[in-house]
């Protein structure tokens, strides 16, 4: 009798009911961040947006005001012509560079309206800043 206790008590290990227990633990816990991660990950991409937005406004107002590239700033000024901000270089070009947006569809709580004239906060993935200027040096940031 003594051999039959002392076996009982020198088992190691988990039993079935105490690993299964620890498995749902672990899947509530993944199922409860994974939504958490998504929205915070989205708004982490509105973010990269909103300060490639503020780039953009900055470098046009950079431009106008040092006059170094005069002539970038009547491209600007010209509705015929467009301006893009390259967000891989941060500088103004007239060439069209690929698109960086990142935005998604999804509300990340992210606003654009100080920043995209449009004020929208939609899908911008396939998209870049394009930036116009009136004669009088007021900047306007949009998506194209």
């Amino acid at each position: 009798m003594y051999n039959n206790i002392k076996k009982k008590l020198n088992q190691k290990g988990f039993t079935l009911a105490e690993m299964l227990i620890v498995v749902a633990i672990i899947a509530v816990l993944v199922a409860v961040s994974i939504p958490i991660f998504t929205s915070k990950l989205e708004k982490a991409r509105e973010a990269t947006d909103v300060a490639n937005m503020r780039a953009a406004k900055a470098a046009a107002v950079a431009a106008y005001l040092s006059a170094d590239d005069e002539s970038l700033v009547k491209d600007m000024q010209d509705s015929s012509k467009n301006v893009y901000y390259d967000a891989d270089n941060g500088v103004l070009t007239t060439t069209k560079p690929d698109p960086y947006g990142q935005g998604t569809s999804a509300d990340g709580g992210i606003k654009y309206t100080d920043y995209d004239a449009t004020g929208t906060s939609g899908d911008h993935t396939a998209e870049r800043i394009k930036v116009t200027m009136t004669d009088k040096g007021e900047v306007t940031i949009s998506w194209e």
